[in-house]
């Protein structure tokens, strides 16, 4: 079968949000801030996929799936891709530079200040930053210090030309302070990055070294991040977790960027002390690293640089209404974020915790806000008398200590905390609550794409479902008893749900439309996601292309899928939004001979979301939620300002017409901006 790599997939996403930082109509200060998301992002993939492609190296793999080569041979090219990457970054980050100065601000280095700059700089450094630097000197007689992969280091020299001696150093930029210090002088503002700040103060730091020369270089480096969970059954899930943490810290490095103008005899000291290889492991680039910090480059107090403010809108079936509870009951509500206010989540805990009514509230938590309002109104449900139980995923990705703080804290509220299926990471996004009623009990259920997290519902697209549906209610009833230890085998027949019946419910949609592309009806697939990699899926949607069914899918990041092959993919296209929102949603839509089936799920389309994990799929049954799910798509299909063709080449080429530009996320927003417009002018 036909694949891309995904590894090489993810990283022609990344290079689409490179993209958004070259793009002249994207405000200044943004594009700065994306070349800080390029670099988050692309330290992730080093720590998770890389470092897995470097075990199948030390296991003898000699195939990869989707790459024509050994999984060395895959190592190297994914090197190569980020060393042409890497430049592009250099190119853009000159290019706001440049028009940075243009609009009076200035970078500048320590070889390039006024006296009058300089005094400052130093003052900056004695009040501040002194006491927080501690340099390591390097030499035979000490092990070298174990580095932070997080951070970013000064490799420093120093020369004694006459005695031809030389002594080498480390330096942590210290992370509690800004990386960026600004100088405001004759009307014109002036930024320097603490490393220059550092290697301008150099002397004053290694004063009791007589040395002719001293120089610093920039470097960083990746961990593999994997944990390493052992099978000692006298430890419980939640200490197995956190020693694995700890582990993590001190992981094999797998990739060192440093600055190509670094002196070979330091250099080497560096990569023999880390254990890694020159033009392996290792990248050069320029003289500034951790481009991540990047995200907070400060915007001067301009309006212009950033995007305009936008305030998350009204939602008709909740606004102005005393209870979001009764109006759930009354009729399903479909939320989309963060056009609409992820504050009716919040309201609906708050509500549930003192209503006396409710009895018990279940809700899965994969990641929260670091001051979370949800786990908050959770802790006062337990201290109004609730029965509340927290499912907690121990187990998401770099968030692991982070939720063992609420799990404790959570314990110490009095609410019954699980961590779900050991074997299987739980990634769907649940809420149900129980409420009595005269005749009958009621369920009120949230399914949702997205994480319970009131930052991120600022910045991710996420849809979210609120239903009374008994059917829904009870089958997500029965995964909350899953995640309680209580599983009682019944099948799932509403839902879709990971690892139980997903494939077979899939392949049932999709053959189900090749059936009526076969009898000559129209036959559609429509469908919403981030990643879409299982091969098994794959070749489905291949036949369903090969048997004539029209397939329009919406993929963020990776795509092992190739469109538009003749014979096997033709009628499949593949499109990519990536703009100033992060599209996080994943909804389908089978035409169904006109009877449309719609879905929203918590998963993406991978090996890990359909067999090993714990996801939920929920059928999206009234008339007015799942025409809302049609215009939402229609919307992102008609984009041409944001939108990228995704092909066999991964060129990356924007999704252009002849129409006038067309901004799906902008027209979004105007959408929900108008309806929550009118709310307002009615109360």
């Amino acid at each position: 079968m036909e694949l891309k790599n995904r590894e090489l997939s993810w990283l022609s996403f990344n290079d689409r949000v490179l993209q958004e930082a070259l793009d002249d109509t994207v405000p200044l200060i943004e594009r700065m801030r994306f070349l800080g998301i390029y670099s988050n992002n692309l330290d992730e993939f080093f720590r998770v996929r890389v470092a897995f492609i470097g075990r199948m190296i030390s296991l003898g793999k000699t195939e990869v799936l989707g790459f024509d080569g050994s999984p060395s041979d895959l190592f190297e090219e994914i090197r190569n891709v980020v060393m042409h990457q890497q430049k592009k970054l250099q190119v853009a980050y000159n290019k706001i530079l440049k028009e940075l100065e243009h609009e009076g601000i200035y970078h500048v280095n320590e070889k390039g200040l006024t006296s009058k700059q300089e005094f400052d700089v130093k003052k900056y450094f004695n009040l501040k930053l002194k006491h927080a630097i501690v340099p390591i000197i390097l030499n035979a007689d000490t092990p070298f210090p174990r580095l932070k992969d997080s951070g970013i280091y000064l490799a420093v020299k120093m020369e004694w030309s006459k005695k031809k001696k030389k002594r080498f150093a480390l330096i942590e930029i210290p992370s509690q302070f800004p990386r960026f210090h600004r100088i405001s002088e004759n009307d014109s503002d002036f930024i320097i990055l603490l490393d220059d700040v550092i290697r301008l103060n150099l002397n004053a730091i290694f004063s009791i070294f007589k040395y002719d020369i001293i120089e610093a270089y920039t470097f960083k480096f990746t961990r593999d991040a994997e944990l390493d969970l052992d099978d000692d059954i006298s430890e419980s899930f939640m200490e197995k977790i956190e020693k694995s943490v700890k582990k993590r810290k001190i992981g094999e490095p797998v990739r060192f960027v440093y600055d190509e103008q670094m002196p070979a005899d330091l250099l080497k000291l560096l990569l023999d002390s880390l254990r890694l290889e020159l033009g392996v492991n290792s990248i050069p680039g320029g003289k500034y690293h951790n481009f991540k910090d990047f995200i907070s480059f400060p915007n001067f107090g301009r309006s212009s640089f950033s995007f305009s403010k936008r305030n998350p809108g009204s939602h008709p079936q909740l606004e102005g209404h005393r209870s979001v509870l009764k109006s759930v009951i009354k009729k399903d509500v479909l939320l989309h974020f963060p056009y609409q206010r992820f504050d009716y989540i919040v309201d609906l805990l708050r509500e549930a915790a003192i209503d006396p009514k409710v009895t018990t509230i279940r809700i899965n938590v994969y990641r929260v806000a670091a001051h979370s309002q949800i786990m908050n109104a959770l802790m006062n449900a337990v201290s109004n008398g609730k029965d509340v139980l927290v499912a907690i995923e121990l187990q998401a990705r770099f968030d692991e200590e982070h939720n063992l703080y609420w799990a404790n804290k959570l314990k110490e509220a009095g609410a019954k905390v699980t961590f779900g299926v050991e074997t299987l990471k739980v990634h769907s996004k649940l809420i149900q609550i129980r409420r009595i009623g005269a005749k009958k009990d009621a369920l009120i259920t949230y399914v949702g794409t997205g994480n319970f997290h009131e930052k991120t519902a600022l910045l991710y697209e996420d849809i979210g479902l609120l239903t009374s549906n008994p059917e829904i209610g009870q089958e997500v009833n029965r995964v909350f008893d899953l995640l309680d230890g209580n599983y009682s085998g019944e099948p799932f027949n509403t839902l879709i749900v990971s690892p139980f019946n997903v494939r077979e419910r899939l392949i049932e949609l999709i053959n189900n439309e090749i059936a009526f592309a076969k009898s000559g009806r129209r036959a559609q697939i429509r469908i919403k996601l981030n990643n879409l990699v299982d091969s098994e899926m794959i070749g489905h949607l291949y036949r369903a292309s090969q048997e004539g069914v029209k397939i329009h899918l919406l993929i963020r990041g990776i795509c092992s899928l190739i469109p538009g092959k003749k014979g096997l993919s033709e009628n499949i296209s593949v499109r990519s939004v990536v703009g100033r929102y992060l599209e996080h949603s994943r909804f389908m839509i089978f035409h169904n001979n006109g009877q449309k089936k719609y879905f929203i799920t918590s998963a993406d389309w991978m090996e890990r979301n359909l067999d090993k994990r714990v996801e939920v799929g929920c059928p999206v049954l009234k008339r007015h939620t799942q025409r809302r799910l049609d215009e939402i798509f229609d919307t992102y299909w008609k984009g041409n300002v944001k939108s990228r063709i995704i092909d066999e080449n991964q060129l990356n080429l924007y999704h252009r017409d002849k129409k006038p530009t067309f901004n799906a996320q902008d027209e979004l927003f105007r959408y929900y901006k108008k309806i929550s417009d009118e709310i307002t002018a009615t109360q």
